[in-house]
């Protein structure tokens, strides 16, 4: 791999089509990875009574979100190998694009400079298995909405989306280690 954006992938998708517990599944394994921001921020906010929440202050929990891929990609120049982020740079767009509120100049402008791999794996909305919980209060309506959002700002920035199969999580896995050339 060239750079690092080549050995970084992102998986994206609306919340609770099964992107963390393929993260897991990639760390289980041995594969570096990064969390999720969404879901840590919330914890962090609801912890210290903060409202940067997404059902409180929208703008400032997609400052925080941005903030946080920023922080994690540059962490992973870091490591070696490849990494898989449980949603990247460019998810802070389509959040904007989602709650619509126009995203300011510099969040355009991270994510054309913040790259990762050219191939991103999207996962598609799993009804069976998405949930709401404290700190998902989305509904399935506004996580598929999501979804189009994300394949709209990825493609946009010149992504080759790769939808996963709707298989158990180690399929998944394996289907994106032989996309990825990493197998």
């Amino acid at each position: 791999m060239k750079n690092d954006c080549d050995r970084f992938f992102v998986l994206t998708g609306g919340p609770g089509s099964g992107k963390t517990t393929l993260i897991e599944a990639f760390s289980v394994a041995g594969f570096a990875n990064s969390p999720e921001a969404g879901r840590g921020i919330i914890r962090d906010q609801l912890a210290i009574g903060g409202n940067a929440l997404p059902w409180q202050d929208r703008a400032l929990f997609s400052e925080l979100m941005l903030s946080w891929e920023l922080r994690s990609w540059q962490a992973a120049c870091d490591l070696s190998g490849p990494v898989f982020f449980d949603r990247g740079v460019p998810d802070t767009l389509g959040y904007y694009r989602l709650i619509g509120l126009p995203a300011p100049a510099h969040v355009g402008s991270v994510a054309a400079k913040f790259r990762y791999n050219r191939r991103v794996f999207i996962a598609p909305p799993l009804p069976e298995i998405f949930m709401q919980d404290e700190e998902r209060k989305q509904t399935l309506d506004e996580a598929e909405r999501t979804y189009h959002s994300l394949v709209g700002v990825y493609g946009e920035l010149g992504y080759e989306l790769v939808e996963l199969p709707r298989a158990p999580v180690e399929e998944r896995r394996r289907f994106i280690l032989t996309e990825a050339g990493l197998k």
